[in-house]
């Protein structure tokens, strides 16, 4: 056997492989019921809200101003104050 068919054959391997893969994954996508998915989405939102929550109350931490517009403005400070 020459060498280009075995690149060949195993190329063809690749290709059935990865299509069982898909394949396999659509069948677990589509055993859910929609009320199964809406639930799980329900849940996620839940948790992003939350999370979200959380960010919200907690301290700011004031970030120093960098780039132009920060140095322009303490420039302006300065020779204000």
């Amino acid at each position: 056997m020459r060498w280009w068919k075995a690149v060949g054959l195993a190329g063809a391997a690749g290709v059935v492989a990865t299509g069982v893969v898909v394949v396999r994954a659509e069948r677990r996508r589509r055993a859910y019921t929609p009320d199964q998915v809406r639930e799980q989405l329900h849940v996620r939102f839940a948790q992003a809200t939350a999370a979200e929550a959380v960010a919200e109350t907690a301290a700011p931490v004031p970030q120093a101003r960098s780039g132009i517009r920060g140095r322009v403005r303490r420039l302006f400070r300065r020779a204000a104050g």
